[in-house]
This record gives C-alpha cells, sequence and structure tokens, in this order.
C-alpha cells in the first residue's frame, strides 16, 4: 500500500496493485524523455489541463520506475488501468504534487 507521505501513489495496472514514486532517478529519466520540455513545462500543462495522454503515460512510467518496476512505456500499451484514463490522469497529476510538495501540502488525497 502506497504511503503518501513519502510520495507514493498506488495504481491498479492489470488487476495488480503497484506502487508509484518520483524519485530523483525517476525525475531524471522523465526529464531526459521530454526532450526540449522542462519538468516545469510538463507541471505548466498539468495545472492548465494542458497535459497529453503522452505526458500521462511518461509520468505513470517514471512512477513506476521509482517503485522499482523495470518495465517500459510499451509494456503499458495494452495494460488495463483500473479507472481507465481519467484514474491514469489523476494518478499522474498526484505523483507531481507528492513529489513537489512537503507533506501535508495537499498531496495525501
Amino acid at each position: 500500500m502506497a504511503n503518501p507521505w513519502t510520495g507514493e501513489v498506488d495504481l491498479v495496472i492489470d488487476g495488480q496493485t503497484h506502487v508509484l514514486k518520483l524519485t530523483l532517478g525517476a525525475l531524471a529519466e522523465l526529464e531526459a524523455g521530454l526532450g526540449d520540455a522542462s519538468l516545469v513545462d510538463l507541471v505548466a500543462r498539468f495545472e492548465s489541463g494542458g497535459f497529453s495522454s503522452g505526458d500521462v503515460l511518461a509520468l505513470i512510467v517514471a512512477g513506476l520506475r521509482g517503485g522499482g518496476w523495470r518495465g517500459t512505456a510499451a509494456d503499458l500499451l495494452s495494460a488495463e488501468i483500473e479507472g481507465g484514463p481519467l484514474a491514469a490522469a489523476r494518478t499522474a497529476a498526484v505523483l507531481l504534487v507528492r513529489a513537489f510538495s512537503l507533506p501535508g501540502e495537499g498531496g495525501g488525497t
């Protein structure tokens, strides 16, 4: 079970609960994959509601990798995420909040 105080979020993929976390290494890997964009740009897209499905997928993969998963984005192309795309987007947004806020500052949901 995820510990929100350490930045973790649960997500059920193909019936299995995974703990996601944006560790420093996962964030560095995510940023490297963003190309010309930065993490600040990514956060701004989420804050404005202008994020893409690619942004969501990149954050989910980074969170999974930070939680110890060794797969790739390609492994998730046919995966069933409980709650569908909306749950995936919500999880991605919560990951960002929890990674960049102190405990009790709004990432506890």
